[in-house]
C-alpha cells in the first residue's frame, strides 16, 4: 500500500424559509418574510435556471465591488487593520462577557455543569466531568484548508473573502494531515471547508489521495466538500462536478433560503442565481437523486438575524417542496446551523445592540440533551497553518488545543506535526468559552446539522 502512502510526504511534488422561522423559538425577534419568490411560483423549468452563460465566469470582481461599496465592511476592515485580529477576538469575547454577566449567567461549564440532568451519560458516562467537557475517540478529520473565497457573506464566522490570498494550506501540511488520517483508525469522515477549499490548491491532493489510500485498505471513508455552489461555476472548475463524483465525495452546499432576495442580501448579489444553476449541474451528475444514492447532496439554513433555526425536519420538507416545485432540484438532508456570536456576526449584533438579546435567548433555550452530541467530542478540527482545534468556531477565535509535544517541558498550542494519531488528543479537555452556547441552544448546533 505504502506506494501511495510515501507519496503523502513528497509534499515538494505538489506544490470554501425562514418562511416559518423559529415559531418556537423565534421570542421576540418574530418570522422572517421570504422575499423574491412570488414571481418563481411553479414557472420555472430546468431550462431557465441551468444558466450554461455562467460556466466559467468568476463572481470574484463582482464581490470585490462589494465589499468596497460596503460602509459595514470597510469600518470593519480599518478596526481590524487598527486592533488586529486577536483585537477584534478580545474585544467580542468581552461584550459576550458582559451580556451574560447583565443577564446574571455564568461561564458557560459551570452553566452546564449546573444544567447537567443526566441526558448524556447513556451506556457511557456523561462527557462532562469536573466542569470540563472530555472527548470521545475521534472519527472526523476536519480540515480548513484556506480562507480564500469568491464570496463575502455576511454571516461568515471564518470572514472568507476574495482577499484572503495569504491564509492558505501548504503542500507539507496536506501531506501530514493524510498521514494522521492514515494513524488513526477511528476516523471515518474527511471533511474539507475554507473559504471555498475547491479553490485551494491542496483540495485535489487531499481528496485524490485520500480516496485511493481508502480504497486501497479495503476502508469506509467519507470525504465531505463544503461547498458555496458558486465555486461550481468559476473559471478553471469546469471539471469539478465530474471530479468529485469519480472520488464519490459528499457535498453539503451553503443556501441559507430558498428565495432569491434572502440569499443575495446575505451571500452577494447573483449568488442566488449561480447557486441554482451549480445545484442542477449536480443533480445531472446524479447527486442528490434516487438512482444515485452513493452521492449525497445536502444543504445547509443558517438563520439571516439574532433567532434560532426552525426544526430541521420540518424546514427541510418545505426546502424540498420549494426547490422542487420552483427549479426541479432535489437533494437528500437539510441541515440547520445556529449563527454562532462571533466574528462578522458578532460584529452585527453589537452594531445593533442585540448582543445580550441574543445571549439571552441562547441561554433560554439551552438544551441539556445536546452536550452529549457536540461536534467538539468526536472532531478534530485543523487549520490551514497545520494549528490543531476542538472546531471550527474555536478555530476563529485562537483557542488552540494546548499541550506538551513529546519531550516538550510546556504547554503550547499543539500542531499536526506534534502528535502521531488524532487519538493522541483524547487526554486533553475541550477548550470552552461563552460562544459554546451556540451549539446547545434549541436543538443543537454542529457542521453536521442539529444535534437533539
Amino acid at each position: 500500500m505504502f506506494s501511495t502512502i510515501r507519496r503523502f510526504s513528497l509534499a515538494a511534488a505538489i506544490l470554501a424559509y425562514q418562511n416559518a422561522v423559529a415559531e418556537a423559538f423565534a421570542l421576540s425577534f418574530g418570522a422572517v418574510e421570504i422575499r423574491g419568490l412570488s414571481s418563481l411560483q411553479s414557472t420555472a423549468s430546468n431550462e431557465d435556471w441551468s444558466r450554461p452563460d455562467l460556466q466559467g465566469s468568476s463572481l470574484v470582481d463582482d464581490t470585490l465591488l462589494q465589499m468596497e461599496s460596503d460602509a459595514e465592511f470597510q469600518e470593519l476592515s480599518k478596526k481590524i487593520a487598527r486592533i488586529g485580529a486577536d483585537g477584534m477576538t478580545k474585544e467580542e469575547r468581552a461584550k459576550r462577557r458582559r451580556a451574560l454577566d447583565e443577564l446574571g449567567v455564568p461561564n458557560f461549564m459551570q452553566f452546564v455543569a449546573e444544567n447537567d440532568d443526566g441526558a448524556n451519560a447513556g451506556e457511557d458516562e456523561s462527557p462532562v466531568r469536573n466542569r470540563q467537557l472530555h472527548r470521545s475517540k475521534p472519527n472526523i478529520l476536519q480540515l480548513n484548508i484556506g480562507l480564500y473565497c469568491n464570496q463575502a457573506c455576511s454571516h461568515c464566522h471564518v470572514e472568507s473573502s476574495p482577499l484572503r490570498k495569504e491564509e492558505t494550506m501548504s503542500a507539507d501540511v496536506a501531506a501530514r494531515c493524510l498521514g494522521l488520517l492514515r494513524n488513526s483508525p477511528d476516523v471515518d469522515t474527511l471533511d474539507l471547508t475554507g473559504g471555498a477549499p475547491e479553490l485551494n490548491g491542496q483540495f485535489r491532493f487531499l481528496v485524490r489521495l485520500a480516496r485511493e489510500w481508502a480504497n486501497e485498505n479495503e476502508r469506509k471513508l467519507t470525504i465531505i466538500d463544503r461547498c458555496n455552489l458558486t465555486v461550481l461555476l468559476e473559471p478553471g472548475q469546469e471539471d469539478l462536478v465530474d471530479f468529485l463524483k469519480e472520488n464519490r465525495v459528499n457535498v453539503v452546499a451553503s443556501l441559507p433560503c430558498y428565495g432569491e432576495e434572502n440569499v443575495d442580501a446575505q451571500r452577494g448579489r447573483g449568488v442566488f442565481q449561480r447557486s441554482v444553476a451549480a445545484l442542477l449541474k449536480l443533480n445531472e451528475a446524479g447527486y442528490g437523486t434516487q438512482e444515485h444514492p452513493d452521492l449525497e447532496l445536502d444543504l445547509v439554513y443558517n438563520p439571516s438575524g439574532p433567532f434560532l433555526p426552525p426544526s430541521q425536519t420540518s424546514l427541510e420538507v418545505d426546502y424540498k417542496r420549494e426547490l422542487m416545485e420552483n427549479f426541479g432540484i432535489r437533494f437528500n438532508n437539510l441541515l440547520t446551523i445556529t449563527n454562532m456570536p462571533i466574528k462578522r456576526f458578532a460584529d452585527f449584533l453589537a452594531k445593533e445592540g442585540k448582543m445580550k438579546e441574543y445571549m439571552e435567548l441562547l441561554v433560554n433555550n439551552y438544551n441539556s440533551q445536546t452536550v452529549g452530541g457536540l461536534m467538539c467530542l468526536n472532531t478534530v478540527s485543523v487549520g490551514w497553518d497545520g494549528a490543531l482545534y476542538d472546531c471550527d468556531f474555536n478555530q476563529q477565535l485562537g483557542m488552540g488545543i494546548m499541550g506538551k509535544s513529546e519531550g516538550g517541558a510546556k504547554r503550547r498550542k499543539l500542531e499536526v506535526f506534534d502528535i502521531e494519531s488524532l487519538t493522541d488528543l483524547e487526554k486533553y479537555a475541550v477548550r470552552t468559552d461563552n460562544h459554546c452556547f451556540g451549539c446547545t441552544a434549541g436543538s443543537g448546533s454542529s457542521c453536521q446539522g442539529a444535534t437533539a
